[in-house]
C-alpha cells in the first residue's frame, strides 16, 4: 500500500511537471525586496546604508525546452524602492525600469528546476521624494539573475536574487535644505518572488 501510494505520488509530481514543461510563453508577476546602494553626501561626507522596501513587477516570458536544460527570456516592468536617511528625515528613492533578463535554466528532479543568467535593464525613472535629482548615469545596464523554481502544472513559483553589474548613479541636490547634496550609487540588489502563467 505504501509503495502504491509513493509511486501515486511520483506520477501526479512529473505529471504536473510536464504540464509545464516544453517550449511556450506566459506571463509573470510578482513582489521584491530591494535595496539600491550607498548615498554620498558629498557636502559632509555622509554615507547612508539604504533601507530595503518592497517593490513588484509583471510582464511576461518565453521558454526554449530542451531534455535537461532551457532557455528563458522575459520582459518585465520592474518598480523597486529603497529608503534614506538625510539629516534624520527619511527620502524614499524610487526607480521604474524594464528588465530583459535571459536565463538558462537546469532541470533537477519532477518539477523543480535551477536558473541564472544577465538582466539587461532600462531605466525609465528615478523619483528622490522631493529632492531634485538627475536622471542615472547609464540608463542601460547589466545585472545578474539567479534562483530556483518549482512547476506545477501551468503554474510556476520562483524565487531569485538579482545584483546589479554595471556601475551606475544618479546626482542629487535640494536648494530647499542646506548641506545636502551628492551621489546616490542605483544598481538594485534585490530578492524576487514570482509566480508565472504559462498561457
Amino acid at each position: 500500500m505504501k509503495k502504491t501510494l509513493l509511486v501515486a505520488v511520483f506520477a501526479l509530481i512529473g505529471a504536473a511537471a510536464m504540464a509545464q514543461s516544453g517550449s511556450g510563453f506566459g506571463i509573470k508577476a510578482g513582489l521584491s525586496y530591494n535595496k539600491n546602494g550607498d548615498l554620498v553626501n558629498t557636502v559632509t561626507d555622509a554615507v547612508d546604508d539604504p533601507e530595503g522596501k518592497a517593490g513588484y513587477h509583471f510582464g511576461f516570458w518565453g521558454k526554449l525546452d530542451f531534455p535537461k536544460i532551457y532557455l528563458r527570456p522575459e520582459l518585465v516592468y520592474s518598480k523597486t524602492k529603497s529608503s534614506y536617511d538625510i539629516n534624520g528625515d527619511s527620502q524614499d528613492y524610487d526607480v521604474s525600469k524594464l528588465d530583459m533578463p535571459v536565463l538558462l535554466g537546469y532541470k533537477l528532479i519532477g518539477p523543480l528546476h535551477i536558473f541564472a543568467g544577465p538582466a539587461f535593464q532600462y531605466t525609465l525613472n528615478n523619483d528622490f521624494d522631493d529632492i531634485e535629482i538627475e536622471d542615472v548615469k547609464n540608463d542601460f545596464t547589466v545585472g545578474l539573475n539567479a534562483g530556483v523554481g518549482v512547476n506545477l502544472g501551468n503554474i510556476g513559483l520562483d524565487v531569485r536574487y538579482e545584483r546589479g553589474f554595471s556601475e551606475n548613479e544618479a546626482q542629487f541636490i535640494d536648494t530647499e535644505v542646506a548641506n545636502v547634496e551628492g551621489r546616490i550609487d542605483s544598481r538594485p540588489s534585490q530578492v524576487i518572488f514570482a509566480l508565472s502563467l504559462k498561457l
